[in-house]
């Protein structure tokens, strides 16, 4: 199983595809309670990518998946996850990377994208409005304090929220650990984000009955030069619509 260790000691799991363009890697974060698997593989997307000849390799964020689970709301954060991919980068001895984000994952490849100048293209889903007005994925559908309730509850009867009481089904399905979940609802990004600094070629995909990605058109107007796209499906579902596949592979493939 490949695996690193973070600098805090955290162990981070990713997987990789072979591929036989000679292009850079493309290297896809999931999104919250997600995982690789759940994200990118069981929607047939890294097989995609793969059928284009690109080299995939997927990261379970910490908390999330195969990954270590640590419980101290210190350990997390968008910029702490971002970081990792970094470390990874650094591991691959990859030189450059097209990256692509949903969700929590989406904050985490804008964030990188400010910071690590490897990043030569950018595609980011399941976000809108709320990364510039909040920093962040959007709270006020969601708020932080719900998400915590939710999975720090044994009875998840007693969920007031239904938004929240449907991504604690969601953690339960895949069999999540709620305490370092509700760690990661804590440590939520929520600092302004410099997108004006992103110059790569970069796409915004939203789904357009997704009220996590709300008016997506500020945050593409937001990024110098990024084009938006919007396909059927909610938050759990714009990620699985044939669209969504056709928009991100086109999207990374455009040039290579």
């Amino acid at each position: 199983m490949p695996t690193f260790q973070a600098d805090d000691g955290v162990e981070i799991y990713w997987e990789q595809w072979d591929g036989d363009t000679g292009q850079p890697p493309v290297l896809l974060h999931h999104g919250f309670i997600a995982s690789g698997l759940t994200n990118w593989v069981l929607p047939g997307i890294v097989d995609a990518l793969t059928a284009t000849g690109r080299r995939v390799v997927t990261i379970d964020a910490r908390g999330h998946g195969r990954s270590g689970k640590p419980h101290d709301p210190s350990f997390y954060g968008e910029t702490r996850m971002a970081r990792d991919v970094t470390t990874l980068l650094d591991l691959l001895g990859a030189t450059a990377a097209d990256v692509a984000g949903y969700s929590m994952g989406a904050i985490v490849s804008l964030i990188l994208a400010t910071r690590d100048r490897r990043v030569r293209r950018l595609a980011v889903g399941g976000v809108g409005a709320a990364v510039l007005e909040l920093g962040g994925v959007d709270t006020r559908v969601i708020p932080a304090a719900d998400f915590r309730a939710a999975f720090e509850t044994d009875d998840p009867a007693a969920i007031t929220s239904p938004a929240a009481a449907g991504f604690r089904s969601f953690v339960d399905a895949v069999g999540g650990d709620r305490v370092a979940l509700a760690a990661q609802a804590a440590s939520l990004h929520a600092e302004p984000i410099p997108l004006d600094t992103i110059t790569v070629p970069a796409l915004v995909i939203a789904g357009r009955d997704d009220p996590l990605a709300s008016r997506p058109e500020i945050l593409a107007k937001a990024i110098p030069g990024a084009r938006l796209a919007v396909v059927d499906g909610d938050h759990m579902g714009a990620i699985r619509v044939p669209e969504f596949t056709r928009e991100l592979v086109g999207f990374l493939n455009t040039g290579s």
